[in-house]
């Protein structure tokens, strides 16, 4: 026989454990001792014991023995219980309340039979709470032996304390089966894995200005999210309207980001513009982007203009969906004994806040960049307010971009050039393009 534990030790709440899972918490009292005919010690969720103790707060006498068999049972013991207990990992220990401190007990991974003796529960009781200096009230044994498992049964009972413990694991519901458990356990992941979409759903609504997108807009990249920080409108409005009115909506884009940068005079940019309405091949040096950029730095017609770049409206930033209210402190009240003396509220179900998972926070989408785009006139990399960007760097683009196959892609990348290459200018384009949609469509 060894003792791992022996002298005194801290409770609070009249509670003591035994842990061997260092992952999981300490179950709620109604699920330690769902089941049980005793209630001193709770057996009832695996790997965990919940001890009773009849002081409050304060310490206590309390010995920890580990016996190769079935120990003899001293009388002087008054009040006794035993369950079964299999340790889930190779650390058990005798854990005071949060934590305060712990006592490896060394056990084996194997089934045990704990007897769990207490001596004068009700004096801890009355006494409540110990203080430095004032004599020891109650004390407990906890002895475990190999054993198969078995129901719990209560030894002897003596104390008022220990009885009304006894009625109170009786009158708990059974434990679930492990059906049940099981079930229970599915029905949580399903619930939240419906939070996390209803979460997810919620913000990409907010993305996309307060409606989802199609299966289309979804998968149409390019500049779309940059396009919405402008006209979320009229991005869907572009995809509702069909290829030819995004054709259509595409080459007046392009056009008019070439006229705002100076460039319909150029003949190579009229013939492409040409081509664009006549839904032709691009002509060269459309069909070779370094050889474009070069013609575009290299040709003295093209005029060297600029304009303030286009700033999006602001918006407020993303507000996840309030989640549901925090349920408040949940007690469990001190109860009358018997005697009318007063029994405390106990431990973690003193108050324990039901925890509930916040919705995900989110952070602004930023607009995307498209390759063309990327020459600016910046004096500076630091960021700061608006800056002069060059009109022709984001009007050729605007043309590329209205000769891509997919009609979609083509009329928002179009679209997105031309309110670069508009700049400060832009809600003039906008209009027309918008007007440019409803006359298409016959509204």
């Amino acid at each position: 026989m060894r003792r791992p534990v022996t002298g005194e030790v801290h409770v609070h709440y009249g509670q003591i454990y035994v842990e061997s899972d260092p992952d999981s918490a300490i179950p709620d009292l109604s699920e330690a001792f769902a089941g049980q005919r005793g209630g001193l010690c709770g057996a009832a969720v695996p790997g965990v014991l919940w001890l009773i103790t009849g002081l409050h707060t304060g310490n206590v006498g309390f010995v920890v023995e580990v016996h190769d068999e079935d120990p003899p049972l001293d009388p002087i013991w008054e009040d006794v219980v035993e369950v079964s207990f299999r340790p889930v990992s190779e650390r058990t220990s005798l854990v005071q309340w949060a934590g305060e401190a712990a006592w490896d007990l060394n056990l084996a991974r194997t089934d045990y039979r704990v007897r769990y003796c207490a001596r004068r529960m009700d004096e801890g009781r009355e006494l409540d709470t110990r203080v430095s200096g004032e004599p020891q009230a109650d004390s407990y044994l906890l002895q475990f032996w190999p054993g198969p498992p078995r129901v719990d049964r209560v030894v002897r009972q003596t104390s008022r304390n220990a009885a009304y413990w006894h009625r109170y694991a009786r009158e708990l519901p059974p434990p679930p089966t492990p059906e049940q458990r099981a079930e229970t356990e599915r029905l949580a992941r399903q619930a939240e894995e419906r939070a996390a979409e209803e979460r997810r759903l919620h913000r990409e609504q907010w993305e996309w200005g307060g409606r989802l997108p199609s299966e289309g807009l979804r998968g149409v990249g390019g500049n779309v999210r940059g396009l919405l920080r402008f006209d979320s409108d009229l991005v869907h409005a572009l995809d509702a309207a069909g290829p030819e009115v995004q054709r259509a909506v595409a080459s007046l884009a392009a056009r008019r980001a070439c006229a705002a940068a100076g460039l319909t005079d150029v003949p190579w940019v009229t013939q492409a513009l040409t081509a664009l309405t006549q839904k032709r091949p691009l002509p060269p040096p459309f069909d070779d982007t370094a050889r474009l950029w070069e013609n575009l730095r290299s040709d003295p017609q093209v005029p060297r203009r600029s304009v303030v770049e286009a700033i999006p409206p602001g918006r407020p930033p993303y507000r996840p969906p309030t989640p549901p209210a925090a349920a408040e402190w949940t007690w469990v009240p001190a109860t009358e004994s018997e005697n009318g003396s007063r029994l405390p509220g106990l431990g973690q179900a003193l108050g324990a806040l039901v925890p509930t998972g916040p919705a995900s926070q989110g952070t602004t989408p930023t607009a995307d960049v498209g390759q063309g785009a990327a020459v600016v006139v910046h004096t500076s990399g630091t960021p700061r307010g608006p800056e002069r960007i060059s009109q022709p760097h984001f009007a050729l683009p605007a043309v590329l971009a209205a000769a891509e196959p997919d009609p979609l892609k083509a009329a928002l990348d179009a679209v997105w050039h031309a309110v670069n290459t508009y700049g400060e200018h832009y809600p003039e384009l906008l209009e027309e393009i918008r007007s440019a949609c409803v006359e298409q469509l016959g509204e």
